[in-house]
């Protein structure tokens, strides 16, 4: 009887190898990518802000997609009508594409998903664990309670969520060394303050509702870490208020200040609300007490070592879960 070795061949090929080709049909991918939630900016002068973190993060991964997210409905809407409006578009050529066609946080991460990837950090660009980032937190731990009852249907292995600069609360990562990294990254800030004979005043956006004492710790940080140079910190909303700021000026008889925002960019809340000619104003106030002020409209994604510790947030974030980037 004649053996047909190539029939033989065949049949050995389908056993060993279609088996293994089947078992990878719906295996979760391994690949990762980053999500970097950013409230986001109306203002194109204070994109800077933003795309300074991005390049960051880009440079720092470069084997790793990262996509941009804006967490704010109302700025998403703006860009959203700005990118068929051809007479914005051709005054504003600067404008990065992605930002005319930047998504939710929620929509990047389901095209993620559905481009194959399995591991997703979104790393937030907030300043500190307020309402913004709680939020956030929210959406990643809803995505990661989905349940399929096939495993390998699952949409994703893991959503990971990085910290905002100022850290989290708890004993993982102790915030306090947060603190720690974003004071020494602000060094600059210290340093033009004191070279202008000037109080250096921080004012960050707040919340309401989640007012903490992390801005008063990291105003006694920079204190102690640069004693030649009096910080002060201020919010536009919640605590510390511009009430204690100006009573605290007052006690320690400043004259001279170095006003700069503490948000990632320098936009609606920096040019208006700090900034701006308005009787309500940081800038109006303070000049109505007396006060000689110079203002920064800098927003600090702008200043390479504070953009560094989102991408150090984003390093070990990956490291806790057991990934490599």
């Amino acid at each position: 009887m004649k053996i047909n070795y190539l029939f033989i061949a065949l049949i050995f090929v389908f056993l060993t190898v279609a088996p293994s080709s089947a078992r990878k049909i719906n295996v979760l991918s391994e690949k990762p990518a980053i999500v970097l939630a950013v409230f986001g900016t109306s203002h194109v002068s204070a994109l800077p802000g933003i795309m300074g973190i991005y390049r960051s993060v880009e440079q720092a991964f470069p084997e790793v997609e990262v996509r941009l997210a804006f967490t704010s409905n109302i700025v998403r809407r703006i860009w959203r009508k700005r990118r068929h409006d051809q007479a914005f578009l051709a005054a504003n050529p600067e404008v990065p594409q992605k930002v005319l066609t930047v998504k939710g946080p929620l929509a990047t991460i389901g095209d993620l998903q559905d481009e194959g990837y399995g591991y997703i950090i979104v790393q937030p660009t907030h300043i500190a664990a307020a309402e913004e980032y709680r939020d956030l937190s929210s959406y990643v731990a809803g995505l990661n309670s989905i349940r399929t009852i096939k495993e390998r249907n699952r949409p994703f292995r893991k959503i990971i969520l990085g910290r905002p600069a100022l850290g989290v609360p708890g004993i993982v990562h102790e915030y306090h060394l947060d603190l720690e990294r974003a004071a020494r990254a602000v060094a600059a800030d210290v340093e033009l303050a004191e070279q202008n004979g000037a109080a250096l005043v921080y004012m960050g956006h707040g919340n309401d509702h989640f007012s903490t004492g992390v801005y008063v710790e990291f105003t006694e940080l920079m204190r102690k870490m640069y004693p030649r140079t009096k910080t002060y910190v201020t919010m536009v909303e919640g605590f510390p208020s511009h009430e204690l700021l100006f009573r605290e000026l007052t006690r320690d008889k400043i004259s001279k200040i170095y006003l700069k925002t503490m948000m990632t960019v320098a936009g609606d809340h920096a040019k208006n609300d700090m900034a701006g000619a308005d009787d309500d104003s940081l800038n109006t106030q303070l000049l109505a007490r007396g006060f000689e002020v110079e203002v920064n409209l800098h927003g600090l994604g702008e200043n390479k070592e504070f953009a560094a510790i989102f991408v150090a947030n984003i390093r070990e974030a990956a490291r806790d879960n057991g990934l490599k980037l």
